[in-house]
């Protein structure tokens, strides 16, 4: 089995440009691959690679400036869930769009799983996914309000469409890692709601700790690789990607008319161009000719 690892974490880095070089040069000595987002808000991501290696890249950045406490999520995977590593320069670690934003004033109250379940229970509570609508639609908290989002910049633009629906509610939110659930607390404090949960470490540390008979959670947990979801215990979970859209794909959406493999799916069957059809299936078909020779096609998407 291959170790994941899902950090992040707020701090100020003044030149996050000087910190990418070290990391990369680290990730490409360790064997790892995955993605790694800085900012100068801090720095998130995913990586994956054997265990010892992990551990370097936690030591690394837990001395950067403002990062000794940082945590981390570890999973597995049965197979290689990225086929690069990537350290990319952001503006925001996550974005969402407002500068005034700061989870390092402060942010909801943590809960862990076994509170949660007691407080969503409670009838003055709302729950609020801030996942995106893809991520909703496989799976998510019972009783809970889907923003129907398709980023989470739009997340603040639905609060002041809707915050009226929540008059005189306690406010639980919850996101698959933990780290938007920051940034959206922040702001629902700066915006006057008095009380403001949150899960921590989100869905992933829920399904790790919360036994599956008395879970709250319904379906699959979408991840940003190729797991594509996990379920309780973070197993791996049955879906696929959308090469084209990037959504997740239920074993039964397999067999729908609108879907191609590597071209499309039924979500997004009138999105594209014939000449974007035909980048698809070229890359698809490098992809078959990669895999008959044993390898891994590890292209850029068309």
């Amino acid at each position: 089995m291959i170790s994941v690892c899902a950090l992040y974490h707020f701090a100020r880095f003044d030149d996050p440009s000087t910190l990418a070089g070290p990391l990369r040069d680290l990730c490409a000595d360790a064997g790892l691959t995955g993605t790694l987002l800085l900012a100068p808000e801090g720095i998130n991501g995913t990586v994956a690679g054997p265990r010892a290696g992990l551990d370097r890249l936690l030591a690394h950045v837990r001395a950067l400036p403002g990062c000794a406490g940082l945590e981390a999520k570890f999973s597995t995977a049965s197979a290689p869930p990225f086929g690069r590593m990537k350290v990319r320069l952001k503006r925001e670690i996550v974005t969402m769009g407002q500068p005034d934003v700061d989870p390092r004033a402060r942010v909801g109250h943590y809960l862990s799983p076994a509170e949660w379940n007691d407080l969503i229970a409670q009838g003055d509570v709302a729950v609020i996914d801030t996942r995106n609508d893809y991520e909703v639609a496989i799976g998510t908290f019972e009783g809970a309000i889907d923003p129907g989002t398709k980023s989470f910049r739009e997340f603040p633009a639905w609060w002041e469409a809707n915050k009226a629906r929540f008059h005189n509610k306690r406010i639980a939110m919850f996101c698959t890692g933990g780290i938007r659930c920051e940034k959206s607390t922040n702001y629902l404090l700066e915006q006057g709601v008095e009380e403001v949960y949150h899960l921590k470490g989100g869905v992933l540390q829920y399904l790790e700790d919360m036994p599956e008979d008395q879970s709250l959670w319904h379906g699959a947990c979408f991840v940003f690789d190729e797991r594509v979801s996990v379920e309780h215990g973070l197993r791996e979970g049955p879906h696929l990607l959308c090469r084209a859209c990037r959504r997740p794909l239920a074993p039964e959406d397999l067999s729908r008319p609108e879907y191609e493999e590597g071209v499309c799916c039924h979500r997004c069957a009138g999105d594209y161009t014939e000449a974007q059809r035909a980048r698809f299936r070229e890359r698809q078909r490098q992809v078959t000719l990669a895999q008959a020779r044993g390898e891994r096609h590890i292209g850029p998407a068309a």
